[in-house]
């Protein structure tokens, strides 16, 4: 009945148990309101805490729904496949809906996310209305701000007004909803604290030494790095230089400890001698990691724009070609028509294989690589592929 595709994995055990709690308290509440909202900037995790609390509640026999959206599939994970999967669900939860639920299926070809909420959704919740609080169904949305990409902006105000309605009407305010998402304005309008729950995921200056986004990336580096083999004092070394500039952000601290497997210390020795400077932020340690893995032979512009073409192709998860990439404004000399791209290839064109699965995998990124190869007309041009079986990265999502 409808498209999904699964969460991300749960956070790293051990950690976010705070926020988890407060979560789950509130899912628990039959007071409180029925709406969560989890947010925070991209990397602090919030992915991950939309796992973790669906695992939890499943642990202990709740009824969870689980859906994601995602920005690159945009046109089949939409408002209507959301709706279409939650009725779905419904079905197998609660035999006693499906006779409501095949009454509103003429509805499943609908595009008009208004009726298909109110005929798959909104009318069989209403046979609900007896069914004690702990065995109603809690619904988790992760990435809602993804919902539309960058094309659809109909669909994700068409899922905002559905959204509403689940505030609004009197028997729907028993079922939780736990949604996660960046702070955007379009949300905010939307979902104001007198309807909503507010779970802040802090980062950056927000993060201050001892609170508890500091506390969990601290275990998460330092159960990492125990795992590579580092131990005493060059762990709370490395703790010490490493969690601060982390600030929060998980994917941060993920692809820093994903550098330093390789060599770990050897790599910290590296990221220790410039001060610091390559690890202000998750670009300039992409940067580092850049220099570290293409060799030294590259000049600093030319790092930027291996950052950027990298970075535009993880964005939009496919390949580019030199037209496409020729508009990034690291890519392109200043002052000149030339470009950076056939510097790039001459640098990293022939180790560029192996280079690339290492930095893909350093960033976090399963099953994808670049490399350099003919694109068109013979023309070397970058390339994304994604591949099954060459390598698998298990750390955990921190999207």
């Amino acid at each position: 009945m409808g498209d999904k595709i699964p969460l991300c994995d749960p956070c790293m055990e051990g950690t976010r148990n705070g926020i988890l709690n407060k979560i789950e308290r509130e899912v628990k509440s039959v007071d409180g309101l029925n709406m969560i909202w989890i947010r925070g900037f991209p990397g602090v995790g919030k992915s991950a805490l939309a796992a973790s609390i669906a695992f939890r509640l499943q642990e202990q026999h709740r009824h969870v729904i689980c859906f994601r959206f995602d920005r690159t599939r945009s046109t089949t994970i939409t408002a209507g496949a959301l709706w279409r999967a939650v009725a779905c669900d419904l079905a197998d939860l609660y035999p006693s809906l499906r006779k409501h639920l095949a009454q509103g299926s003429r509805e499943l070809i609908s595009s008009d996310v208004d009726r298909l909420f109110k005929s798959l959704i909104e009318t069989p919740l209403s046979m609900l209305k007896n069914v004690p609080h702990e065995e109603l169904p809690v619904i988790v949305i992760d990435a809602l701000d993804e919902c539309g990409g960058l094309r659809h902006q109909n669909d994700h105000s068409a899922l905002l007004h559905t959204l509403q309605r689940w505030s609004e009407v009197d028997y729907l305010k028993r079922f939780k909803l736990v949604i996660t998402s960046r702070q955007e304005d379009w949300i905010t309008k939307i979902f104001p604290e007198s309807i909503c729950t507010h779970v802040n995921i802090p980062s950056g200056s927000d993060v201050k030494p001892g609170d508890s986004a500091s506390e969990d990336i601290h275990i998460f580096l330092k159960t990492r790095l125990e795992s590579m083999g580092m131990k005493g004092t060059l762990i709370e070394k490395a703790l010490d230089y490493l969690a601060p500039r982390a600030a929060g952000v998980f994917i941060w601290a993920m692809t820093v400890a994903n550098f330093l497997e390789r060599n770990p210390k050897g790599r910290f020795a590296m990221l220790e001698k410039d001060s610091g400077r390559g690890l202000t932020s998750l670009h300039s340690l992409y940067s580092t990691i850049v220099n570290a893995s293409f060799g030294h032979g590259l000049e600093e512009e030319e790092i930027k724009a291996v950052v950027s073409v990298m970075g535009a192709m993880i964005f939009a998860k496919k390949s580019l070609d030199d037209d496409a990439l020729i508009m990034l404004p690291e890519v392109r000399i200043p002052g000149s028509d030339a470009d950076q791209l056939g510097l790039i290839r001459k640098k990293v064109s022939c180790r560029s294989l192996i280079l690339a699965l290492s930095f893909a995998s350093t960033i976090g990124l399963s099953k994808t690589f670049f490399y350099l190869r003919p694109f068109h007309n013979n023309a070397l041009s970058f390339r994304l592929f994604r591949i099954e079986s060459i390598m698998s990265v298990s750390s955990p999502c921190y999207v």
